[in-house]
């Protein structure tokens, strides 16, 4: 399915292959904006509304592969072959996805505190509650939806992210899917192995890319690298956005540089 796309680019880029940015769970094209306003300055940029988020079509089903499609059905309609990728949590799992689907075009994959791997926990159970209590509430106004939602989620940060998705009395996400695929969406079948570098980012206080991780990770990824963000959570693009820019930035000339 083509996704509902936004791209940036200044006169000043000189490449032509843009960096794509994907998104994570409850997400849309603006969460990664912090990057993009940067990025933007050397080469296009590629914001994506993932399936069942922001203003992208819906649908019942939620596999990475599926998703990954999504992604080059996309890029295909905006003429675009090659691209670097940038994917955060649910979205780093459609960047590796799509790295595997489509390897001849993928020119550098970067992706942000997630693991090619299958969660044992569930962690949003809590968000599940608290969006489905302002859709039964039928309330309209963000400040009624925050107060509902400040009853299950403990989190002020977490409560305003959400709501960047709330309109006019209506989440911007397919909450149902997003429940039904829950399974899937923290899960993971392994792919076949991305021989190439690739930029694993990880936030210092974030358990999604613990040690016991670096077996499966580097099993699909042999020639991945890792740079740790001190001092940041899962959030890690968001809470300090200069040390990932810095990171991205080197990992990208370091590439144009072996003509990767």
């Amino acid at each position: 399915m083509k996704l509902n796309a936004r791209l940036q680019s200044e006169q000043s880029a000189v490449s032509d292959s843009p960096v794509v940015l994907i998104h994570g769970l409850f997400g849309n094209l603006d969460n990664l904006g912090v990057l993009a306003r940067s990025l933007k300055n050397d080469r296009p940029v590629i914001q994506l509304d993932v399936r069942n988020h922001g203003l992208s079509p819906r649908s019942e089903k939620m596999d990475y592969l599926e998703m990954a499609q999504d992604v080059l059905e996309t890029l295909d309609d905006a003429g675009v072959e090659q691209f670097a990728v940038i994917g955060h949590s649910m979205g780093g799992k459609i960047a590796m996805a799509l790295a595997s689907l489509a390897p001849e075009r993928v020119e550098q994959l970067v992706v942000i505190d997630i693991a090619p791997v299958a969660y044992p926990t569930r962690h949003h159970d809590e968000i599940f509650a608290a969006l489905n209590a302002v859709s039964e509430a039928g309330v309209t106004s963000r400040s009624e939806a925050a107060a509902l939602m400040r009853q299950t989620i403990n989190e002020e940060g977490v409560i305003q992210f959400l709501l960047k998705s709330f309109h006019e009395g209506r989440w911007r996400f397919n909450v149902p899917a997003l429940w039904q695929c829950y399974d899937r969406i923290i899960g993971w079948q392994p792919l076949p192995a991305w021989q190439r570098p690739a930029l694993f980012i990880r936030g210092e206080l974030s358990a999604y890319l613990a040690e016991e991780y670096r077996e499966a990770l580097l099993k699909q990824f042999p020639a991945a690298r890792a740079h740790v963000i001190a001092g940041a959570g899962h959030w890690v693009h968001a809470e300090k956005p200069d040390a990932v820019l810095r990171a991205i930035s080197r990992f990208f000339a370091q590439q144009k540089q072996k003509g990767c």
